[in-house]
């Protein structure tokens, strides 16, 4: 498994053919889940260095803010 893969899909969060990321936007809906995306973003740039490696945690903070952009740009355009 290459280190994007553990980054974009990492196999441990999906059970059942299930990813955890679209079972908590599920049960958070899109603004619990963008501030949820937006809260593990802060956890891996604060955490960057500490625990492993700075750029796979950079990447990781990197994938949810994009996720949080993704949702908010579809609200957006639902919203006008």
């Amino acid at each position: 498994m290459s280190k994007s893969d553990m980054v974009t899909n990492p196999p441990h969060y999906n059970q059942g053919g299930i990813e955890c990321i679209d079972a908590i936007h599920a049960s958070l809906g899109d603004i619990g889940f963008i501030a949820h995306c937006r809260g593990t973003a802060m956890k891996y740039l604060w955490r960057a260095g500490l625990k492993g490696s700075r750029a796979e945690d950079l990447e990781k903070a990197d994938w949810y803010i994009r996720k949080a952009i993704e949702v908010s740009t579809k609200l957006e355009k639902t919203s006008c």
